[in-house]
């Protein structure tokens, strides 16, 4: 946090190693599809950028813009300290604040103040490229965090796809139950299908990607995905769908938390988004308490037309079939 150089070779040494990472993304479909979908999505806010960042910056960028960059957000001032497990509670605070009370504090980083405008209108995106394998994906703007829709959200999903990872944890548990699971790849319209939910400090987005299987076509897919979309927003779900919905996510909540490592991230992650622990602390009871009418409410304000932005990847050559 503080004594790092960014010696101008290690820093060409490491552009070339970051460039080459960003070029061996390029040979993935979902990450073409994927940065395409957060561009069209979002036209001012930051999270437009994939976090690897574009070519162009990383080509250009110098070794002082690195280092202000570093000074600026690198510090004890912009820092979470977590701490699990095994140890003496004075010591391990000690030691803290040895290692880090003699360090220049510097200052937290302030908020992203450009807020994404209201999408009012469908967007859309095709990435055309050497493939066998077609892809579609479906996003839509979400809700922050803290914001009681996110886990109505989170319900909705584990209805619709399964109940998926958090972003930062990563993680699933078996989605062939699920409603999209039956409807797309049942029916031999898809050989895959998830859904996910990133929690988030501003607005992001919940997305839905399935894999179009061979000598079936993406129109196919995209209208069968459509009319699930339209039924969880028409229907409310029933009782025994919701309870296993959200017994599935209780399930991935527990998976996810009972490392050690993970209940650090989490504990981190709860500070990064609410700005204390309260947020982990509750989230399944938050989670257990939502109703099937809040997961309708959710799917017809979230999941409406207006809001959703659809990618295709088409593999050149073809419709989509190998």
């Amino acid at each position: 946090m503080a004594n790092a150089h960014f010696d101008p070779e290690a820093v060409a040494s490491e552009r070339t190693v970051i460039i080459s990472e960003r070029q061996g993304a390029e040979n993935s479909p979902l990450f073409l599809l994927g940065e395409e979908m957060q561009n069209a999505a979002y036209r001012v806010h930051p999270y437009r950028h994939e976090i690897i960042g574009d070519l162009a910056d990383l080509q250009n960028m110098t070794r002082d813009d690195l280092y202000s960059h570093y000074r600026r957000f690198y510090n004890p001032g912009n820092a979470i300290g977590v701490a699990v497990g095994d140890f003496d509670t004075e010591a391990m605070l000690a030691r803290l604040h040895e290692l880090y009370a003699p360090l220049p504090p510097g200052e937290p980083a302030l908020p992203i103040l450009r807020a994404e405008p209201e999408q009012r209108g469908a967007r859309r995106v095709t990435v055309e490229r050497e493939g066998t394998t077609a892809f579609v994906s479906l996003a839509c703007h979400a809700p922050v965090a803290t914001d009681d829709d996110y886990f109505c959200m989170m319900v909705m999903d584990s209805v619709l796809s399964g109940a998926s990872g958090l972003g930062f944890l990563g993680g699933g548990v078996s989605n062939k139950t699920s409603r999209l699971y039956r409807a797309l790849v049942e029916t031999e319209l898809a050989a895959g299908v998830s859904g996910g939910l990133a929690p988030t400090i501003d607005p992001y987005l919940y997305s839905i990607t399935a894999t179009v299987r061979p000598n079936r076509t993406p129109e196919e897919v995209e209208t069968a995905l459509f009319a699930e979309i339209d039924r969880i927003a028409r229907e409310a779900v029933s009782a025994e769908e919701l309870a296993k919905a959200k017994k599935q996510a209780k399930a991935l909540f527990a998976y996810t938390s009972e490392s050690i490592t993970n209940q650090a991230i989490w504990l981190g992650m709860s500070h990064i988004v609410s700005g204390g622990v309260a947020w982990f602390e509750t989230y399944l009871d938050r989670l257990l308490a939502v109703s099937a009418e809040e997961v309708q409410d959710v799917a017809q304000r979230y999941l409406k037309p207006s809001r959703r932005t659809m990618g295709w990847f088409v593999p050149l050559g073809g419709d989509g079939a190998v």
